[in-house]
Parts: C-alpha cells; structure tokens; sequence
C-alpha cells in the first residue's frame, strides 16, 4: 500500500484534446486500460452514470445518478453474485465481477479488495492485477498501484496494458513525465506487432508528455531568472 508520509507529486492536467488521443490504447483490453483512463485523474470528470446490469459496458445517455444512488445499485447488482460467493469463494471469475461492478460505481476500495481476492487466487493473472491496480490508484492509493503493475511486469514484462497503465500513473500520479516517457518506449519497443491506430495513440502520449516536460523546465528556468533578478 501507499506510504502516507510521502505526498505524491501532480503532474499538470493535459488538453482534453490530448486525453481523447491517448484515450484511443482503451482498446488494448477489457478493463485494464479503460478503467484508468475512463476515471483517472487524467480524463475529463467521471461520468455520474451507471450502466444497469452492464459494468463493463458504456454508460447510457440520461439517467444521472448520485454516489449514494450509485451505491445502492451496486448493492442490489452485486447481491447475486455476492449470493454466489457464499458458496464458492474462490471463484477469480465471480470475484472479479464483483469488483467491476464496484468500480463502475465509484466504489474503488471495495473493488480493489475484491481484485485482490482474485490476484491471491491467481496470482500470475496479468489481467487481474492491473484492474487491481486501476482501482487501488482511484482510491488514492498510487504507490500500491505502482508496486501491482511493476509486479504483473514481472510476470509478462511485454504486457501492453500494464506498461501503457504504469506510465500514465508515474505522468498524473507522481508528474514523473520522464519516467512516463521511458515505460511508453518500452512498450513500443516490447511489442513491435502493436496494430498502427494503437502504436499512434501512444506515440501521442509520449509527445504530450515531453512537451508537459519542456512546459515545466521553462517555468522552471523562468522562476530561477526572476528569482536573481
């Protein structure tokens, strides 16, 4: 988990323009990329809408909710399946449901406790362990989600969701924009077969964050000269 004493850097917030480019690597898969960037600190505000029976699908025009109406959907949503539970409480399958459903609404501590589960079951599941690590970084929670997606590199160092997700992490989580840059290199390089509409969205991605690079040594150079001056 995250150390508390140490306060986490902010990266400035990119274009909306620039969002929707690097948004484009949600088509990686399934929730690893499109949660985080669905929800992160990067996109533009969550939607307060819920897909009914659909959590992993897109929201549907209409219907606002608050949290707390939020929450009770997803408090009779995952009734059945948390019903289901009771009798087999090691099921990845059932326990990663629940914890989609949790995380379409907002519930990300509940999610990442119940991806956990699922990650202790299977522990070597690339998959499972970055949705772990999407939900405990919209908990707050952005060391622990370093340190899930380091450890699902550790299982397949070429996973393109995992590099893609650490690197947007270490830009708006820790406003390390180098290190950012350095992981999106490594997994253009890791997998040179990635479909062109793919390699393009993270291509824009490191151009954005050099320029998010540049941005800040000029406003640094700028307050050394007016400091001596």
């Amino acid at each position: 988990m995250a150390d508390e004493t140490e306060a986490p850097l902010q990266a400035p917030s990119l274009q909306t323009s620039h969002v929707y480019a690097m948004a484009t690597v949600c088509l990686f898969a399934g929730l690893g990329i499109g949660y985080l960037m669905r929800s992160s600190q990067l996109a533009v505000p969550p939607p307060q809408r819920v897909a009914i029976n659909a959590p992993h699908g897109a929201l549907p025009p209409g219907h606002p909710h608050s949290l707390e109406e939020l929450k009770q959907i997803s408090d009779r949503q995952a009734a059945p399946l948390l019903e289901k539970l009771k009798s087999n409480p090691r099921d990845p399958v059932l326990l990663t449901q629940v914890a989609a459903l949790y995380h379409t609404t907002h519930r990300f501590k509940e999610a990442a406790g119940y991806y956990n589960q699922a990650v202790e079951i299977e522990p070597g599941n690339v998959s499972y362990r970055t949705k772990l690590a999407a939900s405990l970084y919209r908990s707050g929670d952005i060391d622990g989600a370093i340190a899930q997606l380091n450890k699902s590199l550790s299982y397949d160092p070429k996973d393109a969701n995992a590099l893609f997700n650490l690197g947007m992490i270490k830009l708006q989580g820790k406003g390390d924009s180098k290190g950012a840059v350095a992981t999106w290199r490594q997994l253009l390089k890791s997998n040179p077969n990635l479909s062109s509409d793919r390699r393009a969205a993270v291509m824009k991605a490191i151009a954005d964050a050099m320029t998010m690079t540049a941005d800040q040594h000029g406003a640094i150079k700028t307050g050394a000269d007016h400091a001596s001056n």
